[in-house]
């Protein structure tokens, strides 16, 4: 693991291109000010921040709700668990194909027929995967049916590990289902939700199947990543040490919002062991 990065970290301070027969040379701190002065590397890092910002939350809210829905001893839950995992099995290629043709224009798109007959003919047809504003939700929406199942399974066995007898207790207390939601069942599932947040973050920047196969970063660059940006400029341009210089700039992202997180995580539970400790 280490031996790639370093090599991609020396390539990013030279002037490597593939195929190319002018010789390397060290370019330095240069390279990440072109790339940093790029309008479509800045648009990149914003999609994928407001990528983030959104399934982030809403995938793991969604999550959460199917897991409290299916923590149930009733007979079939096996069968319905199943039919929520299915799509993470599902390779990310071809689950964007899927929702190509689901989002496909026209009136005889499935989106778009099911959107006019619930609107009663109102709904006017859309190409949601050519539409500057439609693009990047279009991904969006696909990213989160095929995820949430794996948020829903690491919750459900958080979920499953939770006593009983704190539950007991609770109703005996005069408790009802959602005073147990907030005092018993949110705090017991702090870690694994933390856990989940953290890694639904660092693969919501690593978003590139679905932009390579459904939208190609457009239309002008309103659904463009980080990743694809790096993957077209090395391997489609062949500009290597700029493709490795965009990946070692979204480490630095990612390793950035990580170590935040870990620092809030760790502020939160000394504050509340101090809180704990100032109890009479």
């Amino acid at each position: 693991m280490l031996l790639p990065f370093v090599l991609a970290v020396v390539l990013s301070l030279t002037n490597v291109r593939l195929g190319s027969p002018v010789p390397a040379e060290f370019v330095g701190a240069r390279q990440y000010l072109r790339i940093l002065d790029d309008p479509t590397f800045r648009q990149a890092v914003f999609n994928n921040g407001l990528f983030a910002a959104v399934v982030v939350p809403l995938q793991t809210a969604l999550a959460l709700t199917l897991a409290l829905l299916l923590n149930t001893p009733l007979r079939g839950m096996v069968v319905f668990r199943t039919l929520l995992f299915l799509p993470v099995i599902f390779p990310l290629s071809l689950v964007s194909v899927i929702w190509v043709l689901i989002l496909a224009p026209g009136p005889d798109g499935m989106l778009n027929s099911f959107l006019e007959f619930i609107t009663f003919g109102h709904w006017q047809p859309r190409n949601f995967l050519r539409d500057p504003y439609l693009a990047l939700p279009s991904i969006m929406l696909t990213s989160i049916w095929q995820g949430v199942g794996f948020q829903m399974v690491i919750i459900l066995a958080g979920l499953q590990a939770i006593p009983q007898t704190l539950y007991e207790a609770a109703a005996v207390d005069g408790a009802n289902r959602w005073q147990q939601l907030y005092r018993i069942t949110l705090p017991q599932l702090r870690n694994t939700l933390l856990f989940v947040i953290l890694v639904t973050t660092i693969l919501s920047f690593r978003l590139f199947d679905q932009v390579q196969v459904m939208t190609r970063g457009g239309p002008n660059d309103a659904s463009t990543t980080v990743m694809y940006e790096a993957v077209q400029t090395a391997f489609v341009r062949l500009q290597i040490a700029k493709g490795s210089a965009m990946t070692v700039i979204l480490f630095l992202i990612v390793l950035l919002l990580t170590l935040l997180q870990r620092h809030l995580v760790h502020r939160s539970k000394a504050d509340r062991q101090y809180r704990g400790e100032r109890k009479p």
